[in-house]
């Protein structure tokens, strides 16, 4: 729908300059405010036409793009590039028809963007922030991201401001959703870190589950147990998330050795030993996985009491 009511309103646009020069021996010579009625008119149409022009153009322009775009996350990025570019374009055009003064009204554009740059310099920082964003793409619409105190997904990446809807909190934990909304200046990006947990080439994170044994325990059954149970829930998904990640590492100058099934760790405690099993997950299915991954490990455990033992009696 969009493409065909911008086409509609560049063919207004063209329309209106063509009649404004038709129009304009045919007025009289009457004047409105101090003008001339044939500057009235002429100006108005072309005014008209500059608007309708550069909006129409928007519209088709981002739609032939907007069907291009490899994802929605390029979408939005693309539709914000072209809404500063149509509107500076816009604005020009449509001081210029007023004003009939081009170059005056680009050196002043010039000096007013200098005394801005004074008056107004964090929503100028949030603006390069925005281009830093789009450039580097440290995050982008879609991505769960923790900045600053900050943790949520994103949902708008604007020219001054990110918005995020909050995971965590003070309200929930568990890396659920709050339901608040955060709202970030984009400037914030170029001066603190960025923790991005989806991140659109690997979208995938290392997540543990850590069970307390007693040091009766038989080490070897228990930590076997735990592989068991975590391979049959993701040790396929996993070893095929791993390939993509060293194809990723491998582009890199990084030597890291990456395991494709799951893992279990021994760390020792004054009273109990902990077994941290680890494995790959999508961050938005961690703490289901965890929970799921958690009771299977532990009905497990209950099986064979006479070789999993829980710390009982002792301080902790």
């Amino acid at each position: 729908m969009k493409r065909p009511v911008g086409y509609g309103l560049v063919a207004l646009g063209i329309a209106s300059a063509v009649a404004s020069r038709f129009l304009a021996s045919a007025v009289a010579p009457e004047t409105v405010l101090g003008l001339s009625a044939e500057r009235v008119t002429v100006a108005g149409l072309l005014a008209l036409a500059v608007l309708s022009t550069t909006y129409g153009a928007y519209l088709v322009v981002g739609r032939w793009l907007a069907e291009r775009a490899p994802s929605k996350r390029r979408q939005h990025d693309l539709r914000n590039v072209l809404r500063l570019v149509f509107g500076l374009v816009a604005t020009v055009g449509l001081l210029g028809v007023l004003t009939e003064q081009w170059l005056g009204v680009l050196f002043s554009l010039g000096v007013v963007g200098f005394a801005v740059t004074f008056a107004l310099q964090q929503p100028l920082f949030s603006l390069i922030g925005w281009v830093y964003i789009v450039v580097k793409r440290p995050y982008a619409v879609g991505d769960r991201v923790a900045i600053e105190e900050s943790k949520g997904d994103v949902v708008e990446v604007d020219f001054l401001v990110t918005t995020l809807w909050e995971i965590n909190g003070e309200l929930v934990s568990s890396n659920q959703p709050s339901g608040r909304i955060i709202t970030l200046p984009n400037s914030v990006v170029l001066s603190s870190h960025v923790k991005n947990y989806t991140r659109e080439e690997f979208p995938y994170v290392w997540n543990e589950i850590a069970v307390e044994v007693a040091y009766e325990t038989d080490l070897e059954f228990a930590k076997a147990t735990m592989r068991d149970v975590a391979d049959d829930f993701l040790g396929d998904e996993m070893q095929a998330n791993i390939e993509r990640y060293r194809e990723r590492l491998a582009e890199t100058p990084v030597e890291l050795e990456v395991q494709d099934r799951p893992t279990v760790n021994v760390v020792q405690e004054a009273s109990w030993v902990k077994l941290r099993v680890r494995y790959l997950v999508h961050p938005r299915r961690g703490q289901r996985t965890k929970n799921r991954l958690y009771e299977a490990i532990l009905t497990e455990f209950n099986e064979y009491p006479d070789r999993v033992k829980f710390p009982v009696s002792r301080n902790r």
